[in-house]
């Protein structure tokens, strides 16, 4: 695997849940046994229940066959410690290195869903955490370009990442809020920590047509899953999805 550096200077995880670019295929592991299959099936029915669970809020009862298939795909044990093992497939937040959280599964369909993934698609997600998003996307996308701010989350991502055999993600150690304008504009955008506003970078880099989704913070304890939607002329529209809680974003506000 050929490792390129570039220099930059956000961390992001969310809680429900060397500076250097690196190249990884979305070959994701078979399930190496019956237990790991079954809890497998068992995390994509626990989603689909959080799904229909939610759906006054989010509008979708049921999320894209194409997004469960690659949450079915996706060794999530490959993301997590040795001693988050027996806990990997279940419907929640689990820690990581560094004091974060690899997602929950249940908000990382969610948040796939509402990006509307396509096999054309240049995708850029703020907060590579444990790599597990970016791994999701990777079946779904032509590219994902992943910001960390923690350097050893993006070695230790790289490493989860390469070992899988993902060859279609890059990923760099900076500040995700002026996002990655050297490879924008973006069809989608995926934000995984709560800031206090939507970055004007960020919307600046939504391809026409383009879809980010991103928790606010609305500055009084309660956060808020928003949709940002730039339609071909430009024009942009928001629109609340979930009430959500996740570890706020760092980096330039």
């Amino acid at each position: 695997m050929q490792v390129r550096t570039c220099s930059l200077t956000l961390w992001l995880c969310a809680c429900l849940m060397v500076t250097g670019s690196m190249g990884f295929s979305a070959q994701a592991a078979e399930p190496t046994d019956d237990a790991s299959r079954e809890a497998r099936m068992d995390m994509l029915e626990a989603v689909r229940q959080s799904t229909r669970d939610t759906a006054d809020y989010t509008g979708r009862g049921t999320l894209s066959e194409r997004v469960m298939q690659a949450m079915g795909e996706v060794p999530r044990h490959a993301f997590v410690g040795e001693d988050m093992q027996s806990r990997a497939y279940l419907n929640t937040a689990l820690p990581i290195t560094h004091g974060q959280t690899i997602s929950q599964p249940f908000i990382v369909a969610l948040m796939t869903d509402f990006i509307d993934p396509e096999p054309d698609h240049v995708v850029l997600e703020v907060g590579t955490g444990s790599g597990y998003q970016a791994a999701v996307l990777s079946g779904l996308v032509k590219h994902i370009y992943s910001i960390e701010i923690i350097p050893g989350l993006t070695e230790s991502a790289g490493r989860a990442l390469e070992q899988q055999g993902y060859d279609n993600i890059t990923l760099m150690t900076g500040d995700g809020y002026a996002g990655w304008p050297e490879h924008a504009p973006f069809d989608g955008i995926i934000v995984t920590a709560a800031a206090p506003h939507i970055p004007p970078p960020l919307v600046e880099q939504l391809k026409p047509g383009g879809r980010l989704i991103i928790p606010v913070d609305n500055g009084y304890g309660a956060q808020q899953l928003i949709l940002v939607t730039k339609d071909a002329g430009g024009k942009v529209k928001e629109r609340d999805v979930l009430p959500v809680r996740f570890v706020p974003l760092t980096g330039e506000r």
